[in-house]
Order: C-alpha cells, then structure tokens, then sequence
C-alpha cells in the first residue's frame, strides 16, 4: 500500500504512461486485442460524449425534444441525473475491465488500478493533472481511434481467413477424388488464402494485437480518469453527491503514515463522497485484503429519485409505471416503427402483416384500439376528409414519436453482446428511449396511431389494418 499516497504522481506520470515504467518486458495483447478494442472504443465514445458542444446538444436538443418531454419528463435536473448515471455506469464498466486487463501489467501501479479508481473516486488526487480536452490528452484520442480502427480491421480479416480455411479443408476433400478436375481452382483459392493470411499478419503488426498489456491499460487507465473528472465537472451541479475536486483533496494521505491505511480510507468515505452513496457501506472496499468491490454496487430501493439513481442499477430503476418497468419499451418501439412504415402510400399490409402488428399489442392495448376504433368508424363511414385529417394528424404524431422508437432499437443494438462493436461515437442515452416513458400516455398514443391507420387504410381503399 505505500504506493497510495503518491497517487497524484503516479496519475501524472510521464508521455503515455500511467504510471511508473516496468523493468519487465510486458507481454503482448494478442487475442485480447478485440476485446481490449471495444473498450476502448467505449471509453473514446464516453470521453467524445462529454465535449461542449454533446452537453449542450443533451441540454437544449434532447432534453426540449417533444417525445422526451411529454412521455419521459420534463424535470432538466431529473434528466440529466439519469445521463449522468448512465455514464457514470458505463465508465465503471469500462474501468472494471482495464482493472481485469491491469491485473495482466508489469507495472504495479497498473496491476492495481481498481485501487487507483476508488481512490480517483474518493477525490484524493490533483485533477488538474486529468484536464479533458487537453492538447496531448486529444492525442491520446487520436491513437486509440487509429489502434480501434486497425483491429476492427483485424477483426473483419479474422472472419474472412476463417471462412476461407474452413472452404479449404472441403475443397482438399473434393480434390482428392477429383485431382483432374479441381487441380487449377485449387490453386486460385490457395493463392487467395495466402493473400488473406499476409493480411491478417500485416494488421496484427499495426493493431492492439502486437501492443502490450501495460502499453493499452496506460492509454485506456489515463482516459478512464479524465472521464470521470469530467463527468463529475459537468453534472456536479445536478448530482450534488458527485466526487468534489479541490486543493484539499490533493496529497491527503502525506505525513499520515503512522494512521492504519484502513482508517484513512474509512475517514475518506465520510468526508468525500463518491457518485456512489458509500458512507453506510465502508466495507464495499475492502483494502485490507487489496480487494475492490465499487463497481456495481445494487441496493433494493422502491423509490425512483435522484438520490437512489445513485444507488441503483439505471436500467432497473424504471419504475412499474413506465414502460422499461413493465419490460414494453422495446415492444412498443417496433409496434411505432411498422405504424410509421405503413403509412408510406406504397406499402401494404396482408393478413398475416395484420395479425402479426395486433398480436405484438398487449391485452389491454389491444381492447383500448378496439374501442376507439369503434367509434370513430360510427362517426364517420364514407369521410374521405377524415382520412386526409388522419394522414396529416399521424405524420405530426409521428415526428416526435418516431424518434424515441428509433433510439429505442438503436439504444438496444449498440449494448448487444452478440456484436463486436467498434464505434466510439457518442451512443444513445436511455433518457432518449421509450424505457422511462409513461406506459399510459404511450399506450393512448399509440392506439391513436393505430386507429388512424385504420381509417387511412379504409379510405384509401387499402387493406384495414386492425
């Protein structure tokens, strides 16, 4: 532990690296090249989502869109606690990872980086040395988007030299009993196998592939750090329990060294809270065993707030009256997204369309449609002008609908598991998404949609829809 209270330095250390150099030689990435790529996508993703110009975006376009503000809430400072919780979980997402990667380092101070993270957390560090938007932390930026982009690249090769080694070991089974006839398709192919093997080599040369442990961790340790400085920086006036950086904070462990670390720690918990509530759970970090356990911390609260934001997973604090809690938002989201597609004049929808879109539809949707839908026809048979109003009436609808099922799906596929993915652009916040949406606003409005559709059907003479 006596590497603690020179933690500002070894946060500054010199050019790329984290901390202190290794006199080992450290050992390379290799095969966790790709998964080393997607974090570090995720951290450039993080760190470009908290520029000036995404913040203000998040402040006067995201948080005054129609469809946020109607379905979701109108409250800025609730909002904006859960963009803040969600980046903050990512990040600890990210940081765990590095920490798993780091345990792999030669350089100690890397092989402890969860420890380094909770004490980041606790405040005890000189941010000053961690500005976002630097000259060389931008530089930074610029390598682990062109180390991401190569082993992306990798990646691709990767399956490409795997489909063709498995065609290679059918055609040597059709060659044996045809050698006449496949001799010179053969020799094209293996050729071509040959070619895709250099590539694979010439991207491993030039990815996270031949990079070593200590060499990635540095670069991503570094930014995870920055990133949480500027989280902090950016949201502390909304989420008041936010880490608070200031002068006092730096080197407050020098001359305390005849005090138990344990003690010092305990007395940092109650003094400067972290983003996450901590001061009834000193145990969570356990340093007298070297182990760190800030990640994920979950506690059962019923009540949604921006207190328990901090306490609880974000995706599960959704609460039973909004539609991630009751597990619809997804659902819902394609059910708007085919409404949207079958009102373009040249589709059409058959019968098994039809019933596929109504069986999506939960019970109780599926009577409030019914409803509506009998009513409306028993105002109005033969009004060609309603149809028209309908048309006019769902287009409005959809422009501030549409949006929130888009981000909906989209907000799915980028945190899917089954994907490789490599984008570090800014990705969709969950307070875009239908998940905190009200259920029965979202309900009336989508049995509007589906009504209309119906009498934009009829009258076009196109098949009903429901």
């Amino acid at each position: 532990m006596g590497w603690l209270p020179d933690i500002g330095y070894i946060m500054g250390g010199r050019g790329d690296s984290f901390c202190t150099e290794s006199k080992k030689k450290s050992c390379n990435l290799g095969i966790l090249s790709l998964e080393t790529a997607k974090i570090m996508a995720r951290l450039v993703s993080l760190y470009r989502s908290l520029s000036d110009e995404e913040i203000f975006n998040l402040r006067e376009e995201i948080l005054n869109s129609e469809g946020v503000m109607f379905l979701n809430s109108r409250d800025e400072k609730f909002l904006l606690s859960l963009a803040c919780k969600e980046m903050l979980e990512d990040l600890d997402r990210a940081a765990a990872s590095v920490s798993r990667l780091g345990k792999k380092c030669n350089d100690f101070g890397l092989n402890r980086f969860d420890l380094a993270y909770v004490n980041l957390k606790l405040g005890i560090i000189d941010s000053r040395i961690l500005e976002y938007g630097s000259k060389l932390n931008e530089k930074r930026l610029r390598k682990m988007q062109r180390l991401i982009s190569a082993t992306s690249r990798l990646h691709a090769a990767l399956e490409g030299l795997t489909e063709l080694e498995l065609t290679e070991q059918k055609m040597r089974q059709v060659k044996d009993k045809k050698m006449h006839l496949m001799k010179s398709n053969f020799d094209s192919f293996t050729q071509k196998l040959v070619n895709q093997r250099k590539m694979v080599h010439y991207f491993q040369g030039i990815s996270l592939w031949c990079k070593t442990f200590d060499k990635s961790v540095g670069l991503m340790a570094r930014i995870v750090c920055v990133v949480y400085v500027r989280i902090c920086a950016v949201f502390r006036q909304y989420v008041p329990n936010l880490t608070t950086f200031s002068s006092q904070n730096i080197g407050c462990f020098k001359n305390q060294t005849d005090t138990p670390m344990i003690e010092l720690v305990r007395e940092q918990f109650t003094s400067h809270s972290g983003p996450i509530t901590m001061a009834s759970k000193v145990s969570l970090v356990r340093f007298h065993s070297q182990k760190s356990e800030l990640f994920f911390i979950e506690q059962d609260d019923s009540v949604l707030s921006i207190e328990n934001l901090l306490k609880k997973s974000l995706f599960h604090s959704a609460g039973p009256l909004t539609l991630g809690g009751s597990g619809l938002a997804l659902r819902y989201a394609k059910v708007i997204l085919l409404a949207e597609k079958y009102l373009d004049p040249t589709e059409s929808i058959d019968h098994i369309d039809r019933e596929s879109l109504y069986q999506m539809l939960p019970e109780n949707l599926k009577v409030l449609v019914r409803t509506k839908l009998s009513k409306n026809m028993k105002r109005a048979e033969d009004d060609f002008l309603l149809a028209i109003g309908w048309r006019e009436a769902m287009t409005e609808m959809l422009g501030w609908l549409a949006p929130v099922a888009h981000n909906t799906v989209k907000w799915q596929m980028e945190r899917s598991f089954e994907k490789m993915k490599f984008d570090s652009k800014p990705s969709v916040l969950l307070l875009q998404t239908l998940h905190f949406s009200d259920k029965e606003k979202t309900e009336a409005a989508i049995a509007e949609l589906l009504v209309g559709l119906s009498c934009v059907y009829r009258h076009e003479n196109r098949q009903i829809c429901v």
